[in-house]
């Protein structure tokens, strides 16, 4: 393992991935079903997130600093996820079903690693997970999420209207699943959108869970080579 304090790269979080090709024409169809136990699992380790998350709070705000055990659990479960939902339906990057480990697993099509911050800012820990992160929360939900907004009551029927755009991740993918199906290529311009627009949520996850001080970049970064990890190699996480 590296020196934490090792040269920094452009950001300290990298998310990578590949196109794993050749992809099944209709593998898609079935991966929810397949995906059940990592769900299940991680319906749990998010749990474990969040009261982490809670803890390293405190920490940060008394001491300025991440406990290295509770940030080796938080990116575990954040490489968990993105493993997973590059498999799945985020992405459909990969038809290599997801390892069941927090660890690092290099040769996988769907990397994540987080910079270790050797301190973080006390008054920060305060605001950046809500206030600071807010125009970062509506963007990220708009390509992934979507959006949902409610009408005013109609004079009539005295019934409110609830309208629901899907997200640009989940429209992408749907093109995609369609174009496997009948092409069995991934047409490469929508995949660098999706690669893209999942690398700024897990910027903006790792800012808003505490574990970096650098502010995401309102940038949309496509593409499977994450640009924070071409200056050198990252500072090594625990």
């Amino acid at each position: 393992m590296t020196d934490v304090s090792a040269e920094r790269t452009d950001y300290p979080v990298v998310v990578s991935a590949r196109l794993d090709e050749p992809l099944s024409r209709g593998l898609w169809l079935i991966k929810w079903a397949m995906l059940i136990p990592h769900y299940i699992l991680l319906a749990f380790l998010w749990i474990g997130f969040a009261l982490v998350t809670v803890v390293a709070f405190f920490a940060i705000l008394g001491t300025g600093r991440y406990p290295e055990p509770l940030f080796r659990f938080s990116l575990g479960v954040i490489r968990w996820n993105w493993r997973v939902q590059y498999y799945g339906y985020n992405a459909l990057g990969t038809d290599r079903y997801p390892p069941f480990t927090l660890g690092e697993v290099p040769d996988y099509p769907a990397t994540l690693d987080i910079a270790y911050p050797a301190r973080l800012s006390r008054g920060l820990v305060l605001v950046k997970w809500w206030l600071l992160a807010i125009p970062h929360y509506l963007l990220v939900a708009a390509l992934t999420t979507g959006l949902s907004w409610t009408t005013a009551e109609s004079r009539d029927s005295g019934a409110a209207t609830t309208w629901t755009a899907p997200g640009l991740v989940a429209i992408c993918v749907v093109i995609a699943a369609v174009a496997l199906l009948f092409t069995t290529r991934y047409p490469r311009g929508l995949y660098d959108l999706v690669v893209g627009a999942n690398r700024w949520a897990y910027r903006v996850l790792a800012y808003a869970a505490l574990m970096t001080d650098e502010y995401p970049p309102f940038r949309l970064d496509q593409g499977g080579e994450d640009p924070a990890g071409r200056s050198g190699p990252l500072a090594e996480s625990p």
